[in-house]
């Protein structure tokens, strides 16, 4: 876990005074920072690339000690830059996974998930019990569909949010959660590379499953004019990149890392979270079970890997 990509994750400067702002100065900051992004969000979607995820995160450090001096703001800077190269690497790599020869794979996960479904893979089971008749992506939302999208949609924002509030509060934390944050991506890339695979609404398409398999992932926002997410989230990351599930195991790393970290006895109910993306995973023919399940071995992996890597480096 010591070469490759998680050395880009340095340890920042330790003695950095931290600088004081007034609680009615962060207020105004904050509040303005949050208008600005929920218009942002309106008019342009939710920011999912690297550099405006990365630029979204950095204003609101600069919103949270708005009092201090430039020079500190640009230590945001110096320490980001090095993971979020990397984070770029992984992003367009995994767009050309799917030109490097290699066949796509459709006839595992839907022998597997039909094993596990009794004859039907739970796509198609969750789709016909909750999408309605017909199940398209047009089709009017249902109140479970605003909460699945909008735990879906987390996927793009949470990991880098959790990093940019430990960089605020403790340095030495948000090394050790880059490290786990860049290793799990990565780790799914070398997967990708190794074994493309088609997940379920791709399938459907190419006949692998029964048409009524649809991608509906961005028809839980439909109601809020935002129905256009599917059209977007197509354009997104690389199609055939479905095994791993990232978004399964983005979420159960970040609810077993809080499990270890935290001490409070609501850290369980955490485990919620990628239980719900799992959910919305399936349900939305965006992955198969075996994908969420290869995803949660991977992030145990990374948390289990890293951790014995930090501490053979400390004995």
């Amino acid at each position: 876990m010591g070469a490759g990509p998680t050395e880009a994750v340095r340890t920042p400067v330790s003695d950095r005074a931290v600088p004081v702002t007034r609680p009615w100065a962060r207020t105004s900051a904050l509040t303005a920072y949050a208008v600005l992004f929920l218009l942002w969000s309106e008019v342009l979607g939710i920011p999912r690339g690297t550099i405006q995820v990365f630029a979204w995160l950095w204003l609101g450090t600069v919103a949270w000690h708005v009092e201090a001096e430039p020079r500190y703001h640009l230590n945001f800077l110096r320490d980001w830059w090095p993971p979020v190269v990397g984070l770029l690497v992984y992003f367009y790599s995994r767009g050309l996974t799917d030109n490097l020869g290699l066949g796509v794979h459709f006839s595992m996960p839907v022998s597997v998930d039909t094993w596990l479904g009794g004859g039907v893979t739970p796509t198609q089971r969750l789709q016909d019990a909750w999408c309605g008749t017909p199940c398209l992506p047009t089709s009017p939302p249902r109140w479970y569909d605003v909460a699945l999208t909008t735990v879906y949609m987390s996927h793009f924002l949470a990991g880098l949010t959790i990093a940019a509030v430990l960089w605020v509060r403790n340095r030495v934390e948000w090394v050790r959660w880059m490290r786990r944050y860049i290793t799990i991506n990565f780790g799914a890339l070398c997967v990708y590379i190794l074994y493309p695979m088609a997940p379920p609404w791709m399938a459907a398409k190419e006949g692998h499953l029964p048409g009524g398999v649809h991608q509906i992932t961005g028809r839980g926002w439909a109601g809020f004019g935002l129905g256009h997410l599917d059209v977007t989230l197509q354009g997104v990351g690389n199609p055939v990149a479905a095994m791993p599930s990232l978004h399964a195991g983005m979420t159960f790393l970040i609810a077993l890392y809080a499990v270890q970290r935290l001490r409070s006895a609501c850290r369980w109910l955490l485990l919620a979270y990628p239980v719900a993306m799992s959910t919305a995973l399936v349900y939305y023919g965006e992955h198969y079970v075996v994908d969420v399940l290869a995803g949660c071995v991977l992030a145990v992996l990374v948390l289990v890997g890293c951790k014995v890597w930090e501490d053979a480096r400390e004995t």
